[in-house]
């Protein structure tokens, strides 16, 4: 996690078109059949009809940011009663462009089923973990990673320890927002913030089965269904 924006991208057209990424590949374009005859859609507009949202797989920082927290708004204006499903395939990235969608999360009415595929890593494990109790999934072959926030400062003394007051503080912020989400039966709230700020302390990855068990995510997933 990083505490600033790696990205300081100016467009604000597209997510696809402010992320070489995803602007170089090919979008598929989805055609149907309508009374009014056909129309198209790139696939991930077409999701979003189904009330799906994809996050990956860039780095979280503000231009990816502020379209996801657009589209839960806007789904929940569109039915606050129907869950919103988040599929999540990040490394992480900037840690305020990640709360901005986790609080957006916490806000809306709409709960928000969330799914890990690939890898849900540094601030993409904290949205895993932020999705409605019950729903938060990680596919079979899939990866989560929890470290604490870094950061980097130059300049004078005083600068410097003003920034690392700072990465502290957020690093507080993210271990309570983990013991919020991630308590296991029978376990206190203090037991669960102690377990995650030694989890914390280095780079702590985990397969699918063991985000469930260290409260992550409440399941694992291979064949959605019918």
């Amino acid at each position: 996690m990083r505490t600033r924006s790696p990205w300081p991208l100016k467009s604000v057209r597209s997510f696809h078109a402010a992320n070489p990424v995803v602007r170089d590949a090919l979008v598929p374009i989805v055609v149907e059949q309508t009374a009014r005859g056909e129309r198209s859609y790139d696939i991930y507009s077409r999701l979003l009809r189904e009330r799906v949202i994809f996050l990956g797989p860039v780095r979280v920082s503000d231009m990816p940011s502020t379209l996801i927290t657009a589209q839960l708004l806007f789904l929940e204006a569109e039915d606050s009663r129907k869950p919103i499903k988040l599929y999540i395939n990040s490394p992480g990235g900037s840690v305020t462009a990640g709360l901005a969608i986790y609080d957006t999360m916490q806000y809306i009415a709409s709960p928000v089923h969330t799914f890990c595929l690939g890898q849900a890593a540094s601030m993409g494990s904290l949205l895993l973990a932020g999705g409605e109790k019950g729903h938060r999934y990680a596919l079979r072959h899939s990866s989560v990673m929890i470290h604490q926030p870094s950061g980097g400062a130059s300049g004078q003394a005083s600068d410097i320890a003003l920034h690392a007051k700072e990465i502290l503080r957020m690093r507080s912020v993210l271990t309570d927002i983990y013991a919020d989400h991630c308590g296991g039966e029978g376990e206190s709230r203090e037991a669960t913030r102690g377990r995650f700020e030694a989890a914390l302390e280095r780079d702590y990855f985990m397969t699918a089965r063991e985000a469930v068990e260290f409260g992550l995510v409440d399941e694992v997933v291979q064949r959605r269904e019918v």
